[in-house]
């Protein structure tokens, strides 16, 4: 534990640069741990926040912090996203000239930048700043790419041990959103960090709504769910390149903004379908897998599986990319066997094809579940969920079960006698009292429990141990032989008479889903939500950034909410740290308080620019003003800009003279009518104030 006073710092820390006033679960403990020099394994979902328990250690350490990040074409918009908060990093390639790799050992050297993102096959070429003299922290993100029971391994990963080696003292912060039991213990033996601490924090995606359907008429049905769905970002996922090309076709041909991505698109292609779903000018992007590793998009409201993915842990990472602020989305999963058989081809011949096909068998089972998805989703990742989630389609429409207790017991109980040592054949034969040769070698046949499910056909007990397994009462090791073993669930059923439900085993049959015609909707007009997200598309199109780097859509829906009307409130806003409070705040509250004097009927909200007046009639000061309303003056001059604009008897020569007020309209056509002030502050070198130019704004406007 921290001194009180770090824990604090902590905290500034964390509102100053990322606008969030609480830590999420475990981020605290893991940024002490870091701090504290010790190595790391974190476990946390797509969207759980990852990046902060190493982004925020940074800023506090003395020397620069490596990041390993898989994907160069991808390192610009965590680099963006980090400078947009006021956090000085920088990225490193091959392709990058040598001047500009210069000016980066340079900035690392004399301590200028805060974190550094490289690919691992560059890191060769860092030799001369790989020492312990400039780095303070090593963070490898999407770790799993390590391990060869990973389900994205990449054998340029498997170099990273030497880091350690290199750097004794320094701490290794391995995180990853999908990594089973075996992948982590694989993570820790090749980083050679077998005592860093493991933090797992919860699988749990609440607000991603799940969903899975028989891939009949997979395009309509997915136009209908896009129009159903207006002005939202979406990723759907296609097995091939060909059909990610044939999709966005047929999108376009609909009116929906839809464009390819794959690996055979050359780099520019690829760099220009992603700035463009980035920057918002795509909606729809349909996708190899290869789309999306490390990309903070946070407003993707949904996420579509043309085909089914091939295994579990890309499946989480994949749903995991919609969401990511915490409001509502859906993960909608087409589901045809003839993806199954394919799928099955492309694992033929690997070195670890038994694994990938026993994975590959697991998603299949998740996709034909009767029980609750999401319990399936955490168990899997050994996370045990007691109750049904009640916001996956089995749990909305559930099916008929029956008491299968004394079955569950019977299945438990064999697991139990074979030591948790054997595969789900080999469970049901000792089930069914089997006595083929490896029964008998093993003399399985010799136990107690042999024969005692022999009344039920060996395809319902295979339905069973699935549901069972689903339900989280048992579990696959991989890295067993497949071996099914118990969870902490399966002592209440076996001591404790734990009812288990189970329904009844039915041939898994694909059938046409009748669906009404709905009508798209049409996005509200305006709402205050609506005001916001036109001002902050604006901005970043004046500031060529992505829009959700100026603020997420969870931080607009609680400005929407709270309704900030100055500075001291903004600030509160989860979301909005110092820096863009300074740079984005006077756009974003003149707007709330525009909007608020045309729509809200408080008398709060529609006073506060009366208020204003009025005391500036009394002849009062700015400065007398802003002390008796507790604002800041900056709020008062938006006031009176407004008062002004709106007709009223203003002496507004009093605080902007004419000379300015030219200097500002010519900056105007020089500047092309730019949305926001900052360009205007930026054009003048910060020698005019805020203040003034938006008073010199309301005069030319008016």
């Amino acid at each position: 534990m921290l001194l009180k006073e770090t824990q604090e710092t902590l905290r500034s820390t964390l509102k100053k640069y990322f606008g969030y006033d609480d830590f999420r679960e475990h981020q605290q403990e893991i940024i002490e741990s870091v701090l504290s020099k010790k190595d790391n394994l974190v476990i946390m979902p797509t969207g759980g926040g990852k990046s902060i328990c190493f982004q925020l250690p940074a800023i506090l350490f003395e020397g620069v912090t490596l990041v390993i990040s898989p994907l160069i074409a991808l390192m610009k918009d965590q680099v963006d996203g980090l400078n947009a908060n006021g956090i000085p990093a920088n990225f490193f390639n091959s392709s990058q000239e040598s001047q500009e790799q210069h000016a980066i050992f340079e900035k690392v050297i004399h301590k200028e930048i805060k974190l550094l993102y490289v690919a691992p096959e560059s890191l060769s070429l860092l030799d001369n700043i790989l020492n312990e003299e400039f780095i303070s922290c090593v963070a490898i993100d999407e770790a799993h790419c390590i391990s060869s029971w990973g389900h994205d391994f990449r054998p340029s990963y498997q170099q990273l041990g030497f880091l350690k080696t290199t750097l004794p003292n320094t701490p290794i912060i391995a995180l990853t959103a999908t990594a089973d039991k075996a992948t982590r213990q694989d993570i820790l033996k090749q980083l050679n960090i077998p005592k860093a601490t493991r933090f797992l924090t919860s699988f749990d995606r609440e607000n991603i709504t799940l969903e899975v359907r028989p891939a009949n008429d997979r395009v309509l049905q997915i136009i209908k769910f896009i129009r159903k769905k207006p002005n939202e970002a979406g990723i759907i996922y296609c097995l091939s390149r060909k059909s990610t090309e044939q999709l966005a076709s047929k999108l376009q041909q609909n009116g929906i903004k839809a464009a390819a991505y794959h690996a055979g698109l050359n780099f520019a292609e690829r760099t220009k379908t992603q700035e463009d779903f980035i920057y918002d000018k795509v909606e729809v992007v349909c996708a190899t897998v290869a789309f999306g590793m490390g990309i903070d998009k946070s407003n993707v409201r949904w996420v579509i599986h043309y085909n089914m993915p091939k295994n579990i842990e890309g499946y989480y990472q994949e749903i995991g990319r919609c969401g990511r602020d915490g409001l509502k989305a859906n993960a909608l999963l087409f589901h045809s066997y003839s993806d199954v058989i394919q799928l099955r081809k492309f694992a033929s011949g690997a070195s670890n094809e038994e694994v990938q096909i026993a994975k590959l068998e697991r998603m299949k089972q998740f996709s034909e579940a009767t029980t609750c998805r999401r319990k399936i989703l955490l168990s899997y990742f050994g996370e045990l969920l007691a109750t049904n989630c009640g916001n996956c389609d089995v749990c909305k429409n559930p099916p008929q079960f029956f008491n299968g207790t004394i079955i569950a017991q019977k299945a438990l109980s064999v697991i139990t006698r074979l030591k948790e040592s054997e595969a789900i054949g080999t469970v049901i034969d000792v089930l069914r009292g089997a006595n083929n040769a490896t029964i008998i070698d093993k003399q399985y046949d010799k136990l107690k429990s042999h024969g005692i499910g022999s009344d039920i056909s060996w395809r319902d007990w295979q339905q069973y141990l699935i549901q069972l397994t689903n339900q989280g009462y048992c579990e696959i090791a991989f890295h067993k032989n497949n071996a099914l073993r118990l969870t902490s669930f399966s002592k209440k059923v076996l001591f404790e008479n734990e009812v288990v439900n189970l329904t009844r085993p039915i041939e898994y049959k694909e059938q046409v889903k009748v669906q009404k015609e709905i009508k798209a909707k049409k996005p509200k007009k305006d709402t205050l939500f609506e005001r916001l997200r036109k001002l902050r598309q604006e901005i970043a199109l004046a500031e060529n950034i992505p829009a959700y780097l100026v603020f997420s859509d969870a931080t607009l829906k609680e400005m929407e909410r709270a309704i900030p009307m100055c500075e001291s409130d903004f600030i509160d806003i989860s979301g909005v740290g110092q820096r863009k409070l300074e740079v984005y705040g006077e756009d974003f509250i003149a707007e709330i308080v525009s909007f608020s004097n045309e729509k809200i009927s408080t008398r709060k909200q529609n006073n506060t620019n009366k208020v204003t007046y009025q005391l500036y009639k009394e002849g009062l000061s700015i400065d007398e003003i802003a002390a008796k309303r507790n604002l800041k003056s900056t709020t008062i001059f938006s006031h009176l800009a407004k008062a002004y604009t709106d007709g009223k008897d203003i002496d507004i020569y009093k605080f902007v003279t004419k000379d300015e007020v030219e200097k500002i309209r010519n900056a105007k056509g020089e500047l092309k009518n730019p949305p926001a002030l900052k360009p205007y502050f930026e054009h003048f070198n910060g020698e005019l104030a805020y203040f003034k130019i938006r008073l010199a704004l309301s005069i030319i406007d008016k």
